[in-house]
């Protein structure tokens, strides 16, 4: 086979891969194409698990006490008491996900007490250490928001009794 044929042939793959990319993500379902080791297929990783990892990566840090901003936060206590609803393990995460690379923003509550810096930096190499391992691809970036601090007697004051009836 001539090199020309072959670069049209790796061509017409590559505009093939390209056209289900953007059918799957027209379903809302985005993948991330990532070619695989050997010459005999390639794997597809979609968006949200790329999210799951984060979310859970970010959950498993001693001082997140939340993921989520403010209206992320509202919503996810609505679904937690509707029935036959789970718990979101990507609330309060956004995903990029490329071929190769994959970048995170994560969105936290802080517990009250925690270096906030620390804590970002612990985020950060828990979440890159699970996508990487997981996944292979390269994480180029973890930004970290913190949108709030919670009090630990915050749950504690809304369970007493009121003062005035």
């Amino acid at each position: 086979m001539s090199a020309s044929a072959t670069t049209t042939k790796d061509a017409t793959h590559e505009d093939a891969a390209v056209d289900a990319s953007r059918t799957d993500a027209a379903a809302g379902r985005a993948l991330a194409r990532r070619e695989s080791t050997g010459d005999r297929g390639r794997t597809s990783i979609a968006d949200i698990v790329v999210a799951k990892v984060a979310g859970i990566a970010a959950r498993e840090i001693d001082g997140v006490h939340d993921l989520g901003g403010t209206t992320e936060r509202v919503v996810g206590r609505v679904r937690d008491v509707l029935p036959g609803t789970t718990v979101s393990t990507t609330q309060g995460i956004e995903v990029e996900v490329g071929e190769r690379q994959a970048a995170v923003d994560v969105s936290i509550v802080a517990e009250y007490g925690v270096a906030i810096h620390q804590l970002a930096a612990a985020i950060r190499r828990n979440v890159i250490s699970a996508i990487e391992q997981m996944t292979g691809l390269e994480v180029t970036e973890v930004n970290v928001t913190v949108h709030d601090i919670a009090f630990g007697d915050d749950e504690q004051e809304s369970n007493t009794t009121p003062r005035v009836q």
